[in-house]
């Protein structure tokens, strides 16, 4: 399995991604990352990696469809089964995400559909809910609502803070990105907005 990586900071999925795969524990390799941060830490963790590292720093286009479609080239040489966003904090365009319909992988911090965009541990908090978690999904033209791949749930403690929840989630969400990849390896199909591993 090929896989292309999207991060703008600290790539702490990518992280956990590469460790599963030393490790033995998914046949895949990773065949590019991509940042649009010239200073994201995770793409200075890919350089040390050896991976091919790209900064396309997305404030040196002209427009959102110019710097997607140098974003499309780059991937378009590297040849990936499916791309990992691992926090890349730029929306995708409709005619990006038609070209890698249901091969674009994102992980949300939060049991979806409950608490998509921004700030999902607060609003959980907030909220009050019991449960939350993350969420392994699909990218389509809605924010944070394709197919979902894998979920993880996370007690929601009386005492929780966002920062607090944030860093229980982030352990699952480790773990539930390469969950994800390793049933994507297997055959699956998707049968209106579900995800059906065979």
């Amino acid at each position: 399995m090929r896989l292309a990586v999207l991060l703008s900071g600290r790539g702490s999925n990518f992280q956990a991604i590469h460790e599963a795969i030393q490790r033995g524990e998914l046949a895949a390799g990773i065949v590019c990352v991509i940042s649009n941060r010239p200073g994201a830490p995770g793409i200075a963790r890919a350089r040390d990696y050896d991976y091919a590292a790209h900064i396309l720093d997305h404030k040196a286009f002209p427009s959102r469809a110019a710097h997607e479609e140098e974003v499309l080239r780059v991937l378009e040489e590297a040849r990936p089964d499916f791309i990992c966003l691992a926090g890349y904090m730029r929306l995708l365009g409709a005619p990006f995400i038609e070209r890698w319909r249901n091969r674009i992988l994102n992980i949300h911090p939060s049991l979806l559909p409950s608490f998509p965009g921004v700030d999902a541990q607060a609003q959980a908090v907030a909220h009050g809910v019991k449960v939350s978690g993350c969420t392994v999904h699909f990218v389509d033209e809605q924010l944070d609502a394709g197919p979902i791949l894998v979920q993880r749930a996370v007690p929601v403690h009386e005492d929780d803070t966002a920062e607090t929840l944030a860093a229980r989630i982030l352990v699952q969400e480790h773990e539930a990105y390469v969950e994800a990849l390793r049933k994507l390896a297997g055959p699956w199909r998707i049968d209106g907005r579900r995800v059906i591993f065979d």
